[in-house]
C-alpha cells in the first residue's frame, strides 16, 4: 500500500508539475527502472542453489512462463478488442503514450534492461562484489518509491484522465478476468504437457509473476522442486514482460499490454507500461496490479 500512496502523491504533484520538465520525469524513471532491474539480478545471483536451479529446472519454468503468459496475452487482447472501445490494432493507446520510442523497430531500453539484470547477477554471483552492493539491495523499497511517485507526476500530468476511466465501470474487471483465465488455462496444458496433476500445474500459473509468494508458498504446500518451478516461471513472467510490452504495443494493443505482467503491472513493471501505453492504461495497469496481487494467494489455495 506504501507505493501506492507514494504513486498517490506524485499524481497531485503531477497537476503543478512544469511541462517542461517532463524529460526530466522520464530520465528519473527510466534511471530507477534499470537500478532495480539491475538490483533484482543481484539478489538472483546471491541465491543459493540458484543456477542449479535455472540447469535442471528452467525448462519446465520456461514452459510455465510461456504458455500461462500467452494465453493471458491472447484472451485479454480478445476480451479488450469487444468490450473496451478504441483498444484495436490501430489508432491504441499505446500509440498515444510511448512516442517515437514505442514505435521504433529496437528501443535501446530493451538491451539497458537486459544488460542491467545479467551485470546484477554476474555481481550477485561474487561475494565481494555483492556485499558492496548490500546497500543497494537492502533499500530497493526506497528506490521503488521514487519510481512510484515518478509515475504518478506523469500520470498526474494528464488531464481529463479519470473522467474517461468512469465510463468503463465494471469493464475494467475485463483485464485481470483475462489475466486469470489465459493463466489458469495456460497452467492446464502445462499439466497436460508435463504430466502433473492439474490442480498442481494450475497453482504453479496462480503466482500471476508474484514469484516470491508463490515460490514460498507452493513449496510449502508441494515440496522444493515444485516450489522452484513455481519461482522461476514467475520470475520469468516478470522480467520477459519487459521484453514483450514493446512488441504487444505495436502489434495488438495498449490495454493487452497488462496481459504479460499480471501481478507486477502495478509497481515493476509499470514504467515499461508508462513507456509504450498511455496514462489512461497506466491506471488501468495499477488496478490490475492491485487485483491480481491480492488474488494471487487465494487462487493458490484454492486450485491446488
Amino acid at each position: 500500500m506504501e507505493t501506492l500512496g507514494f504513486m498517490a502523491a506524485g499524481m497531485l504533484a503531477g497537476r503543478v508539475f512544469p511541462a517542461g520538465q517532463k524529460a526530466n520525469n522520464e530520465r528519473v524513471q527510466l534511471f530507477c527502472t534499470l537500478l532495480l532491474i539491475f538490483s533484482m539480478g543481484v539478489s538472483l545471483g546471491q541465491r543459493d542453489g540458484f543456477f542449479s536451479e535455472l540447469a535442471f529446472l528452467g525448462a519446465r519454468g520456461l514452459l510455465f512462463f510461456l504458455l500461462p503468459t500467452l494465453c493471458s496475452v491472447a484472451v485479454v487482447y480478445a476480451l479488450t478488442r469487444w468490450f473496451l472501445p478504441g483498444s484495436g490494432a490501430s489508432g491504441t493507446p499505446a500509440s498515444a503514450g510511448g512516442g517515437t520510442a514505442g514505435r521504433a523497430a529496437v528501443d535501446p531500453m530493451l538491451f539497458l534492461a537486459l544488460g542491467a539484470l545479467l551485470l546484477g547477477v554476474a555481481c550477485g554471483a561474487f561475494p565481494a562484489a555483492a556485499g558492496v552492493l548490500t546497500p543497494l539491495t537492502a533499500h530497493t523499497q526506497w528506490l521503488l518509491y521514487l519510481l512510484m511517485f515518478s509515475v504518478g507526476v506523469s500520470v498526474g500530468m494528464h488531464r481529463g484522465l479519470w473522467a474517461s476511466i468512469r465510463q468503463y465501470h465494471v469493464r475494467i474487471l475485463l483485464i485481470p478476468g483475462g489475466i486469470v483465465a489465459g493463466s489458469l488455462l495456460g497452467g492446464a496444458l502445462c499439466g497436460l504437457i508435463l504430466g502433473y496433476p492439474v490442480n498442481l500445474a494450475v497453482s504453479i500459473a496462480s503466482g500471476l509473476g508474484w514469484y516470491s509468494l508463490a515460490g514460498v508458498t507452493i513449496s510449502g504446500l508441494a515440496g522444493a522442486e515444485i516450489g522452484s518451478i513455481a519461482f522461476l516461471s514467475n520470475l520469468m513472467r516478470e522480467i520477459g514482460s519487459f521484453f514483450m510490452i514493446p512488441y504487444i504495443a505495436r502489434h495488438l494493443n495498449g490495454y493487452t499490454c497488462i496481459a504479460p505482467a499480471a501481478a507486477t503491472s502495478e509497481d515493476t513493471t509499470l514504467p515499461m507500461l508508462v513507456r509504450y501505453t498511455s496514462e489512461e492504461t497506466v491506471v488501468f495497469a495499477v488496478l490490475n496490479g492491485m487485483i491480481c496481487s491480492a488474488l494471487v494467494p487465494v487462487l493458490i489455495a484454492l486450485c491446488y
